[in-house]
C-alpha cells in the first residue's frame, strides 16, 4: 500500500495511491494513519490533480546512519564502522518530492546521497531483531544532503546534515515491501551516478532499528535514513537529482543557490 500526503487547496491530508503509472488515483484518508489507522473517506482525486508533499514530517526525529555501504565508506576515507554510525537531524530538514531545495549559504560543497528510509509506525524501545517488522510502518525514498565542508570543519554533523531542506523524502510510503534486496539509484542531471542494492548495507534494517531503539525511544513517524551507496558528488545551482528505489518510486528535487 502506498501512503502519500498531499494538498489540493487546503491543509495537507493523507491518501492511499492506487493504479498503474500515469493512471494513479489517490483516495483521501480520514485523520492520521499513524494514530487512527487506514480509514478511507471515499473522496478521490487523480494524482495529477494534487500536489504531493513530504509523506511524513517526523514529530520527533530523523536518525541518519553514516558509512553503511562498504564502497561508500571507502570513497569517504577511513575503515568500515564496527557498529552503526548515527547522527540526528531536525524535522525542519524535511522537504517533499518536486520541491526546490535552496543550498545553504555557508557551504559550497553540498552532495547528494540516495537512500532508503524506514518510517516507524509505533512507539518502541529495545526492540528485539525478530520483532522489528512489528514496529515499521513502511519505507520511502530519501536524499541525505550533506555539506561536506561543514562536515569536515565542525567535528560533528548537526550543521552539515541538518540544514533546512537537507532531507528530501517521498514520493510516498510503501507499507508492503521486503527491504533486503532492492536496487537503489541516483541520477544527477540525467546521468546515473549511484547504482547499488540494499543487500549491500553493512547493517540491515532489522539491525539498525534494534540498535537505535536501545539508545532512544522511537515514536510513530520517526524516520531512519539507512545510508547511501557509492557515487556521491556535489550539487550546483540549477541541478536536478532523482533518487529511485525499486518497489517504492522516484524522488525528484531541483536545487538552487
Amino acid at each position: 500500500m502506498r501512503i502519500a500526503r498531499f494538498v489540493t487547496d487546503s491543509d495537507p491530508v493523507y491518501g492511499v495511491v492506487t493504479g498503474e503509472p500515469g493512471e494513479e488515483i489517490i483516495t483521501q484518508l480520514t485523520g492520521d494513519p499513524f494514530y487512527q489507522g487506514i480509514q478511507e473517506s471515499g473522496q478521490t482525486h487523480q494524482l495529477d490533480d494534487v500536489r504531493l508533499v513530504a509523506p511524513i514530517i517526523p514529530r520527533s526525529k530523523l536518525v541518519g546512519v553514516g558509512k553503511n555501504y562498504a564502497a561508500h565508506a571507502e570513497e569517504m576515507g577511513g575503515g568500515l564502522p564496527s557498529s552503526p554510525l548515527l547522527f540526528l537531524m531536525p524535522n525542519t530538514a524535511v522537504v517533499g518530492p518536486d520541491e526546490p531545495v535552496t543550498l545553504p549559504s555557508f557551504s559550497d560543497q553540498v552532495s547528494y546521497e540516495a537512500e532508503m528510509a524506514v518510517v516507524i509506525g509505533r512507539i518502541c524501545k529495545d526492540v528485539p531483531l525478530e520483532r522489528v517488522p512489528e514496529v515499521i510502518f513502511g519505507y520511502t525514498v530519501a536524499n541525505d544532503l550533506t555539506a561536506r565542508d561543514a562536515q569536515r570543519s565542525d567535528n560533528q554533523w548537526a550543521r552539515a546534515k541538518g540544514f533546512d531542506g537537507s532531507a528530501p523524502l517521498g514520493p510516498w510510503i510503501e507499507t508492503e515491501l521486503d527491504p533486503e534486496a532492492l536496487r537503489i539509484t541516483g541520477t544527477h542531471n540525467g546521468t546515473t551516478v549511484q547504482d547499488g542494492n540494499t543487500s549491500q548495507m553493512i547493517f540491515g534494517v532489522a539491525e539498525l532499528v534494534s540498535y537505535i531503539s536501545q539508545a532512544m525511544t522511537l515514536l510513530p513517524g520517526d524516520v531512519i535514513l539507512t545510508g547511501t551507496p557509492a557515487g556521491v558528488g556535489l550539487l550546483s545551482d540549477g541541478d536536478t537529482f532523482e533518487a529511485e528505489i525499486e518497489g517504492i518510486g522516484t524522488l525528484l528535487n531541483t536545487f538552487r543557490a
